[in-house]
Order: C-alpha cells, then sequence, then structure tokens
C-alpha cells in the first residue's frame, strides 16, 4: 500500500480554476499521446518486421531520401508543437492568477502572508485573522493579495488551483473559488527551511451563513493582531497550531509589504533545537 496517502488533488479539482487547469491538462496529454502512441507502435512494427528471421523484408541499403517521409517526419511534430502552444498560449491568458473571476458575487478579500513556518490570512474587510487556517464561504470568489515576511514561498491549495509565489517586499494576485463546502488542503509547495514539511493549513469552504457565523464567533475570543504581536507571531515556530485573531489592525498587510514592519528575524545562531526554532543558542 505505498499510495495509501496519496490523493487525487489536482486531478479532483473543486473550483473553476482547478477545473480549467485539469481540462490543460487532459488536452495536452491527448495531443502528446497523438504522435506518442503511433511512434511507439511504429517502433514496435519496424522492429519485428525487419527482424533478421523475415526472409519477405526488403532492404534498400542504398536508400537516401524521400521527400514523402521527409514530409510526415516534420509536419506532424511541427503541428503537434502547434497545437500544444495554441493550448498553453490561451490557457495562460485564461487562468492568468490575476485576473477576476466572473461572478455575480463580491469577492472575498483575503491577505495572505507566509511566515517562519507558519500562514497568516488577514480578512480586511472583516477585520479579523488567522493562523494556518483559511475559511472561505462556498460558491464565492477569493481574491488573495500575498506577500512574504521571510523567505520566498509559494501558496498552493491544489484543488482550487494555481500556485503561485510569495516574495518578501512584494505583492502577487491570486483569484480562487470553491464551489461547494468542504475542506481542502493548502501548503506550501517551495522549500523554506527546516519547518517546511509542516508548513501547510486547512482551506475549510462553508456555506455563506456559516461563514459570517465563524466571524461573528472569531471577533469575540482571542488576541488582537497588531505590530507587537505580529511580530511575536514572525519569529520562527514550529507545527503551529490553527488559532485566529479577534482583530486585525488595518493597514498591517501594507505594512508587511513595505517592511515598514521588519522581516522575520530567522534563525538564531547555534545548534538546532526541534521544540522551537532549529538553531536556538545552546
Amino acid at each position: 500500500m505505498i499510495l495509501t496517502a496519496c490523493q487525487p488533488a489536482i486531478l479532483d479539482p473543486q473550483g473553476p480554476v482547478g477545473i480549467s487547469q485539469k481540462m490543460v491538462l487532459i488536452d495536452s496529454l491527448a495531443i502528446m499521446l497523438a504522435i506518442v502512441i503511433p511512434t511507439i507502435s511504429a517502433t514496435l512494427v519496424f522492429a519485428w518486421w525487419f527482424r533478421g528471421s523475415n526472409a519477405s523484408a526488403r532492404y534498400l541499403p542504398d536508400w537516401v531520401y524521400s521527400g514523402r517521409i521527409e514530409l510526415i517526419v516534420w509536419s506532424i511534430p511541427v503541428l503537434v508543437i502547434m497545437l500544444l502552444g495554441g493550448v498553453a498560449w490561451i490557457a495562460s491568458h485564461d487562468l492568468d492568477p490575476a485576473k477576476p473571476l466572473a461572478s455575480k458575487t463580491p469577492p472575498l478579500e483575503v491577505q495572505a502572508i507566509s511566515l517562519d513556518w507558519k500562514w497568516l490570512f488577514i480578512y480586511p474587510t472583516q477585520g479579523v485573522a488567522s493562523v494556518n487556517q483559511l475559511v472561505v464561504p462556498a460558491g464565492v470568489p477569493i481574491h488573495f493579495s500575498l506577500t512574504s515576511a521571510s523567505v520566498m514561498n509559494a501558496f498552493f491549495i491544489p484543488q482550487l488551483g494555481s500556485m503561485i509565489y510569495t516574495m518578501n517586499g512584494m505583492t502577487t494576485q491570486l483569484n480562487l473559488q470553491a464551489d461547494a463546502p468542504g475542506t481542502f488542503r493548502g501548503l506550501s509547495s517551495h522549500y523554506s527551511g527546516d519547518g517546511f514539511a509542516d508548513m501547510h493549513f486547512d482551506v475549510l469552504a462553508v456555506p455563506s451563513e456559516r461563514f459570517t457565523a465563524w466571524v461573528e464567533a472569531t471577533r469575540n475570543e482571542g488576541p488582537v493582531l497588531d505590530p507587537e504581536s505580529y511580530t511575536d507571531l514572525a519569529r520562527q515556530s514550529l507545527n503551529v497550531r490553527p488559532f485566529t485573531f479577534r482583530a486585525a489592525e488595518p493597514g498591517l498587510f501594507q505594512k508587511i509589504v513595505t517592511q515598514k514592519l521588519p522581516p522575520g528575524p530567522g534563525p538564531q545562531i547555534g545548534r538546532p533545537d526541534p521544540s522551537v526554532s532549529p538553531r536556538t543558542e545552546k
């Protein structure tokens, strides 16, 4: 049972972006198989027909050139490349991460910050924030503004689509949507140090009324996300359990992007200590 822990993820999309990306993969595979299967089949047929024991095979040791064969040999790969290029060209424009999703419902704004080694999500309109847990309303477009408060990282929810990088001092944009309620796995898909393996989070897509109830419940408990609490959060830590902030200071994300709030302090000099930072001084 080597593949017991494997999940279809990308091939089991739960949103419009993921569904479109799955179709691009299937279309590209079909186009490539159109040349791969005949080529492999022809190789096997030629090897069998021109075997040493086949007296019926016609050998042409002085044969040099055939215009028809050259036309076939070159035209088929050119057509395949054109088709693949067309699919990639159209998809890269239609699935531009910064392109808003077509919807009659206004998008939910979420500001995502990659830290060592955890994810911070700020809901600027609702005024709350969460760590290592993303709660969103199903059927509503989500507009992400992303940055990194440490090294470069990558934000990825395989079932919703479109991995995108987070970089210190920069903002990237991403638009996703979960079509139906469910729990989806989000993760960091770019190695970022000792705590990278546990830098994942759950995406809880819930009905709109449950999302509203979650926001109201969050506002009644937990600490406040301000520069001081953010500075504490930015320190390296491992296996951080999900928790929420009942309030988030307005403009905090912009201060992180413009580095008015300094990046995370990074590792301390010393030998590894797996309980806190892998570089804590002994």
